[in-house]
């Protein structure tokens, strides 16, 4: 892994993307999502704070368990400005979490359980399919697949995948 000397303060995005293990496109995303900040030199090139590396390291971390890019800048926004995540940081966050990735983790559990259910028809489309109606519990109101919780839309209908 590519050392940084300590006495750098600011990393071109080569640096950090060697150092950080994301490419360089992940990090201009990153940044065009406002997850990371970088200033530019007279040249116009990007330079990033060291905390960036932490800030990238969290990013990817709550990637990892599934949290949406939207709730990581929303958790992010929430730090004074500069300030990476700590530990502290982090345990109030992923607690907040929890409850979300509990209930993907229930999805996740079903849609393992009754996969193979879904040979049969191939395209979830059936109002009595296991996966996206369990129990025909929606066969009354609406048909198709719905592997997505239900939510109102703008017109107030019903909406799914």
């Amino acid at each position: 892994m590519p050392q940084i000397p300590q006495k750098l303060h600011e990393l071109t995005v080569g640096q950090l993307s060697a150092r950080s293990g994301a490419a360089v496109s992940a990090l201009h995303f990153y940044e065009a999502k406002g997850l990371i900040s970088s200033s530019r030199t007279s040249g116009n090139q990007r330079r990033y704070t060291r905390d960036a590396l932490r800030r990238v390291a969290f990013v990817r971390a709550a990637q990892r368990v599934g949290i949406p890019l939207a709730t990581i800048r929303d958790a992010l926004a929430e730090l004074p400005e500069e300030r990476t995540p700590n530990r502290d940081d982090w345990a109030r966050l992923s607690a907040a979490w929890r409850s979300e990735l509990d209930e993907r983790i229930r999805q996740l559990a079903r849609l393992r359980d009754h996969l193979t259910d879904c040979i049969g028809c191939g395209c979830l489309s059936l109002d009595t399919c296991v996966l996206s109606n369990p129990d025909d519990v929606s066969g009354d109101r609406i048909s198709g697949s719905r592997l997505m919780p239900e939510h109102k839309a703008a017109n107030g209908a019903e909406g799914g995948c």
